[in-house]
């Protein structure tokens, strides 16, 4: 057809195919458009179809609209209207699945009539965010007094003590807030209503919070469900206190008394843009007010920087995680940074000017220049750019109604947007978008990004050693300069003549001829400089063609400094810092780095960690598993190297740690199963009937770096089946789970697998079935089971599962370890075993201690415990309280089992052995010693596991 928009830009071959293909289908299924639209209307209307998979999917189904779009003015603002309309709409609405209808066909509608307006370029992009803002407002408050209305009049009306009616109001977050959303973005809402009471006129009396708490859901659910007619808007609540975790509906007291004792940084910037949604009222007064104190300090904050830098980093961290390229939004440049350089002025200097309390950045942007906060160019500048940014932002989710802020993968997607934007070839529409984010990143430099103003590099003594071409002249450079180190000049001499032949790119090589210098310079201040830079090296060895990362070490010096320091204090870290160089994120901020994560915070925090990631996007949930668990680690092995943890706390640390990650794993592993094949019959509501018990290392809370998970799971062996679509026996249900367990846990990703787990300790072993029921487990136990697996069941703990599976392993685990024994038989059972091991884990030579498996060592110290345990626990329940060996010494201590003397030395050793142990891996060597540098505690083990197992003393008893 040849159209074009404004006379300017012609329309491509694949535009015209793309309209060809949707004008075959519409005219197909609906023949009589051909002769009932001019001339003029079927060569718009071909046009728009090459533009808009959305609208043209919206057309086929409602041509009808293509009456009324054609009659009235695209330009003409509509949005006055949206609100009366829908109350006309819904008004002689009654049930739920009508009004849903309702609001997703207007929607839809005024949906494709401003996709159709943006395309053909009838507007200018503030009225196209207001118009959208406008219309999510009237959905959103058309169906909240809808909702009310139905509720009221079926639970009676929400009033205060004093007989008020009580509304439920909605704080508008981000864009929504500002009146500047996007095409298809989410809407971020937050809950809340302004007196506790109860309702007046039901047949009986509910709280208020109840009241609104079940409106909420329902609310939610009427906006976001996807039906026949799509959703309204993906509405998303994970912005109120607490999160996820929190309420879905509080008052303004408990909202007030949240924000001023727990509020965070994050929190005070989400809340720049928070708006009362709906006609203005008393109550939106109320709720500006209390919120105000909160996000605008009385003074000049300059603190607001901080804050804004660390929430930078982390997106530009969750950037590379995820690998996106090409986001307008999130990258360098791009729209956030925009709205990180306007909103850091309002958070600064919000307190004492009144006037930049807005929500809308195109306000807040102009009174910042009003206020001489920014000069004319920058302004200009930044309101050119973000428009630029904003509107392709806009046209990609036009294209297909889909959320993204992803520039086009394909060459179709590339031309709509050149046609629409008025610009000639993709290439020069790049090019502008990437002027757009180049200036943009430069205002957030200047602004927040505390860049450092001049490269102190180019006048240090580095730069020269960098590029010195031989190890004589480099080393009479080091020794000018006071570092007498032989090895320090042929080490990086040769390492830079490995990496010559690597593929860096240009960029990887500027950005690493500017971080070098700085980074000899820092690690020559070392006492024992080579042994510094070899670790080092070994970590950007890995990086090399990454270069977001040689940026990041060399635009931040403290995680330079803790790379350094941590690459000399552990081996161990340096490889994991190489084998996952994303882990080099968590060395920007040090405060955040050694201030470990309380022990009752692992599953919180994994929690909080998880929202970010789809939970059907398997593949993600897995990946971010192993990242957290690699960042919890390194915080951890931080901590302790610096000393921050003594080795009872690490422990405890890596055992709470993966507690927490065995709770998600079986959460994710039940959600895929259950959504093939349903749920078992008869359980009850919320639980799973399902438990992971932990042995070993996990089961006495004494995990190290890299142990392996000893698991057992069990069953409550309900008979049945499932009631899913693909319905299964219950015990083949639960061996499904079990492998599903096992595979999210081992199978290897990027940042590799997320734990080794050992199931040879369940019943019958590795013949044995997968998961056992309760019942067949404490059969077992009490009749099959060997020593050694009484043993072990010492050592065992329940980690995750239903309360009732909780209480029956406790009891089974009471009853078997309380059993009475033939002393003598145990004592020869013990030993005949610990000898087994012996024989088969001790490799080391004569002269050498193996920390674990030697004479005296670990193992021994744990099997005087396991077997007073099982000696005495028939007379002394109270054993079985622990299965930590710590607390099983104190314990024989306070029965007077074991002489206090004995049972302090044998706790001290234990201890010391274990942190031995941890500084060895993390030194990255085996497990073992010079004999003569523990041969004095070691006897001393020793003589009291011959003492404690002779079997003729234990004969005679």
């Amino acid at each position: 057809m040849g159209t074009t928009t404004g006379g300017a830009t012609p329309y491509h071959p694949l535009l015209e195919q793309a309209a060809e293909k949707h004008r075959e289908r519409l005219y197909s299924r609906w023949p009589e458009l051909e002769t009932g639209l001019t001339p003029e209307q079927q060569q718009a209307l071909h046009q728009m179809l090459g533009l808009s998979d959305f609208v043209a999917e919206q057309l086929l189904i409602h041509p009808q609209w293509l009456d009324e779009f054609f009659r009235e003015d695209f330009a003409k603002p509509e949005r006055q209207f949206f609100g009366e309309q829908l109350r006309h709409l819904l008004q002689d609405v009654s049930d739920e699945e009508t009004a849903k209808a309702v609001l997703r066909r207007y929607r839809n509608k005024q949906m494709t009539r401003l996709a159709w307006r943006d395309f053909t370029g009838r507007a200018p992009l503030e009225a196209s965010l207001l118009d959208l803002s406008v219309l999510a407002e009237a959905l959103i408050i058309a169906a909240r007094d809808w909702l009310y209305a139905a509720m009221c009049q079926d639970l009676g009306t929400p009033c205060d003590k004093a007989g008020n009616p009580q509304p439920l109001m909605i704080l508008g977050m981000g864009k929504l807030g500002g009146r500047e959303l996007n095409f298809s973005s989410d809407i971020d809402l937050i809950f809340t209503f302004p007196e506790h009471g109860e309702t007046h006129g039901g047949r009986r009396t509910l709280d208020n919070q109840q009241f609104f708490i079940r409106m909420g859901q329902r609310l939610v659910n009427l906006l976001g469900q996807v039906t026949t007619d799509g959703f309204v808007f993906r509405v998303d609540m994970r912005l109120r206190p607490y999160g996820d975790s929190g309420p879905l509906v509080v008052s303004y007291s408990a909202l007030e008394d949240y924000y001023q004792e727990q509020g965070r940084e994050w929190e005070r910037y989400a809340m720049v843009k928070a708006r009362a949604l709906g006609p203005w009222t008393e109550f939106s007064d109320q709720l500006h007010d209390l919120l105000r104190p909160f996000v605008y300090r009385r003074y000049i904050d300059f603190s607001a920087i901080d804050s804004l830098r660390r929430m930078k980093s982390l997106i530009a961290q969750e950037v590379r995680r995820r690998h996106l390229v090409d986001n307008i939004k999130l990258g360098a440049g791009g729209i956030r940074e925009v709205e990180f350089v306007v909103q850091s002025f309002q958070l600064i200097r919000g307190g004492r000017e009144p006037d930049l309390r807005v929500q809308n950045l195109f306000t807040a942007i102009s009174t910042l220049y009003e206020l001489g906060q920014l000069d004319y160019t920058a302004v200009e500048q930044l309101r050119q750019y973000y428009c630029l940014l904003r509107r392709v932002e806009n046209l990609l989710q036009a294209i297909a109604d889909r959320q993204t802020q992803t520039l086009p993968d394909n060459p179709l997607d590339w031309q709509r947007l050149c046609f629409a934007l008025g610009m000639e070839t993709p290439a020069r529409l790049r090019e502008a978008i990437t002027v757009a984010m180049r200036g943009v990143h430069r205002h957030f430099c200047a602004t927040v990004g505390g860049e450092e103003s001049c490269d102190a590099s180019h006048d240090s003594w580095t730069v020269q050693l960098w590029s010195c071409q031989t190890p004589e002249m480099a080393q009479s450079m080091l020794a000018e300069h006071g570092i007498e180190d032989a090895e320090f000049a042929p080490l990086l001499r040769h390492w830079c003549d490995t990496i010559s032949h690597r593929s860096i790119g240009p960029r990887g090589r500027e950005t690493l001829d500017k971080l070098m210098p700085k980074l000899l310079e820092e690690v020559g201040l070392q006492q024992a400089p080579s042994r510094a830079l070899k670790p080092v090296l070994g970590v950007l060895e890995q990086i090399l063609t990454r270069t977001t990362y040689l940026e990041l070490l060399y635009e931040n010096p403290g995680a330079r400094q803790q790379l350094i320091s941590l690459c000399l204090a552990s081996p161990w870290i340096a490889t994991e810092l190489a084998r996952f160089p994303v882990l080099l994120d968590e060395l920007i901020d040090p405060a955040h780095l050694y201030n470990t994560t309380s022990l009752d915070d692992y599953a919180s925090e994994l929690r909080q960690y998880l929202l970010r990631i789809p939970e059907d996007d398997m593949e993600q949930q897995m990946e971010a598993l192993r990242q957290f668990k690699l960042s919890q680690q390194l915080k951890i092995a931080a901590a302790d190297v610096t000393g921050v943890l003594p080795v009872m706390e690490v422990s405890d640390h890596l055992t709470f740690l993966a507690e927490a990650i065995i709770e998600q794993v079986v959460q994710q592993a039940w959600r895929q199963v259950t959504e093939r094949h349903g749920v078992p019959a008869g359980l009850p509501q919320g639980q799973t009937g399902f438990a992971v018990v932990g042995y070993g290392k996990l089961g006495g809370i004494e995990l190290g770096y890299g142990s392996d998970l000893d698991l057992v799971f069990l069953h409550t062996g309900n008979s049945g089946v499932t009631d899913g679509a693909r319905p299964l026996d219950t015990g083949y249900f639960y061996v499904k789970l079990a492998q599903r367990i096992q595979h999210l846990f081992t199978t290897r990703t990027m940042s590799g697998t997320l734990y080794e787990v050992d199931l040879r300790l369940r019943p019958s072993g590795a013949s044995g079935l997968l998961v056992s029921t309760i019942d067949a487990f404490a059969d077992y136990q009490f009749n099959e089971a060997w020593t050694w697996e009484h043993q072990a069941l010492v050592r065992a703990r329940f980690i995750y599962g239903d309360n009732p599976l909780a209480q029956r392993f406790a009891t089974i685990r009471n009853q078997v370890l309380q059993q009475p024994r033939n002393l003598g038989e145990l004592a020869s059972d013990v030993r005949n075993m610990r000898q087994k091991m012996r024989d088969h884990l001790l490799k080391a030579a004569e002269d050498v201690f193996d920390l674990k498996q030697g004479s005296g060592g670990i193992a021994d110290i744990e099997f005087i415990a396991q077997y007073l345990v099982l000696a005495h626990a028939h007379e002394y329940p109270q054993l079985c309280m622990w299965s930590d060996n710590v607390r099983i010494f104190e314990t024989l201590a306070d029965l007077e089992l074991l002489p206090t003397m004995q049972a302090q030395l044998l706790t001290q050793v234990y201890c010391q052995l274990r942190d031995k142990n941890h500084r060895l891996t993390l030194a990255e060597k085996p497990g073992q010693l010079p004999l003569d540098a523990v041969s004095a505690p070691i006897g001393q083990v020793s003589k009291i596991f011959e003492q404690v197992l002779q079997p003729q003393a234990v004969a005679g008893q």
